[in-house]
């Protein structure tokens, strides 16, 4: 059986935890961050924790993340 190809635009978004769940960044921190709060910036600079609806398609994406 071939080796799996890992996406590499996935591998540079998400990445796993030791429990098997994958961590993402939060969207809305790229720009036009002049009217959010400071309290709202530092929020959407912490990691989250992928959907569980979203986690099969992820891990197919990353064959190898654990």
């Amino acid at each position: 059986m071939p080796k799996l190809k890992t996406r590499k635009a996935a591998a540079k978004r998400f990445k796993a935890t030791g429990t098997g769940k994958f961590m993402r960044r939060r969207a809305f921190l790229n720009h036009l961050l002049d009217h959010k709060s400071p309290k709202r910036k530092r929020y959407l600079g912490t990691m989250a924790v992928v959907d569980e609806r979203d986690h099969d398609n992820v891990a197919h994406m990353l064959p190898y993340a654990g």
